[in-house]
């Protein structure tokens, strides 16, 4: 997808070309070229990771303002889950919902509510005969982006149901535009508080296409300090959350798996053991699993890089409040789902990933490839500017870079010229000596 529209930046002026987000990238999409980093736009999944390892902060997420809320008659909120377990000696959601409401918002849709009826849809389908196994969650951004471009046989086993986010915005338009019917669509915003820029990106692609009601995506970092100001503890809230258990479970880790109900999940977190899971998957390892949800951050959502608190801190206050709701008071009556909540994770093949539109230049391209990387050292040191030497190779096939940016070879090369201008000084010396020697001996005779 050429045209995507990433929610990662990067600040020149603050890169110090350190190659830390290089080496943790988990799409090689990164590269140092001039003493800076560049992000390549066809491999980026916008998981973050660079954002969360930059020693200078010259990466960041781009977002919307709540300042947007002026383009719109008519306002509703969209808090993630993740959202709840960001505040410190917090007792009750309740708080931080009428917070939301005392920050202009005219209506507040808990994507909370949206997950318990998710859940009930995926225990539906997960009971259907033709459904391929183990199915994949669809909630993560990053990891369907990752699977389309690096695993496309596995499309087909992704939760085909929309993520609690567009659900949610679907079920607030509804409802707003029924209680204000002299307004049209367009002048009613939408607002997903979001914890990550992958959750951004997806809004910004459109990637529910005509079933998307999302306007704006704002963070719950730029929220959390509104909240501050106007949440009162001494104050009993005035509106309160609709929300049980099971959706605030989605904000963490294994969450969403325990609301389906079934023992046969795998639940796992942070990119890199998402991706093994993955291999796993795509090789056929997981042979008796029905579910399987990833989720790129570690912690789960309470870990994106636009959130605040310490995911793990984060965990513990959602189970704190947790410990008096219902279990799931949203669950729909549906004895069916919902068409209108189907939709497409169908694999938009990207051109950018490949090495030529041409078969035969492509295999002679990955040979060229092979070849150049058995001659490199293999240390995957990154002082090139790309992650692995192989990485490296394909950009010299690419015509992105030459092998004189391989430090050690340039190093090796540097000793065997050394080396020969010595051997070459040793033997001009006893040349001379020889020459020497001879004029000595004719003088003597």
């Amino acid at each position: 997808m050429q045209n995507y529209k990433h929610s990662v930046s990067l600040d020149m002026d603050k890169c110090k070309g350190c190659t830390t987000c290089l080496k943790r990238c988990p799409t090689e999409a990164i590269r140092i070229r001039d003493g800076h980093a560049i992000i390549n736009p066809v491999r980026c999944i916008d998981c973050g990771e660079c954002i969360r390892v930059c020693p200078y902060k010259a990466k960041k997420a781009v977002h919307d303002s709540l300042a947007d809320m002026k383009d719109f008659k008519i306002t509703v909120a969209l808090p993630a889950p993740s959202l709840y377990g960001q505040f410190d000696n917090m007792t009750s959601i309740d708080y931080i919902i009428d917070g939301l409401y005392k920050l202009g918002f005219d209506y507040v849709f808990e994507v909370a509510c949206a997950a318990e009826m998710v859940s009930q849809y995926t225990r539906m389908y997960l009971n259907r005969p033709d459904v391929k196994k183990p199915v994949i969650s669809s909630a993560c951004p990053a990891i369907t982006r990752i699977i389309n471009m690096n695993y496309p046989f596995l499309s087909e086993q992704i939760m085909p149901i929309l993520p609690p986010i567009d659900v949610a915005a679907k079920l607030a338009r509804d409802r707003a535009v029924a209680d204000h019917p002299e307004l049209d669509s367009s002048e009613i915003g939408v607002f997903f508080i979001s914890p990550c820029p992958a959750k951004a990106s997806y809004v910004k692609n459109g990637f529910a296409g005509d079933k998307n009601n999302v306007d704006r995506v704002v963070s719950i970092r730029d929220v959390y300090f509104k909240l501050i100001d106007v949440m009162k503890h001494e104050e009993y809230p005035e509106k309160g959350a609709d929300s049980g258990m099971v959706g605030i479970g989605w904000a963490a880790t294994g969450g969403e798996s325990s609301a389906v109900f079934n023992d046969r999940y795998l639940a796992a977190d942070g990119i890199e053991n998402c991706i093994r899971v993955l291999e796993q998957i795509d090789n056929e390892d997981f042979t008796d699993l029905d579910f399987i949800e990833l989720n790129a951050c570690s912690g789960g959502c309470v870990g994106g890089t636009m959130t605040v608190a310490n995911a793990y801190i984060a965990q513990a206050r959602l189970q704190s409040l947790k410990r008096y709701l219902p279990v799931s008071p949203n669950r729909p009556k549906d004895k069916e789902i919902p068409a209108e909540y189907f939709t497409d994770f169908d694999v938009e093949y990207d051109a950018g990933l490949s090495l030529s539109s041409d078969r035969n230049e492509a295999m002679r391209m990955m040979a060229d490839i092979q070849s150049i990387t058995a001659s490199l050292p293999g240390l995957d040191c990154g002082s090139c500017g790309a992650p692995t030497c192989m990485a490296f190779a394909e950009d010299i096939v690419k015509n992105e870079t030459n092998a004189n940016e391989c430090t050690i070879i340039m190093r090796e090369l540097f000793h065997e010229c050394l080396d020969q201008r010595k051997a070459k000084e040793l033997t001009d010396k006893i040349g001379q000596n020889i020459r020497k020697n001879g004029e000595d001996g004719e003088k003597i005779n």
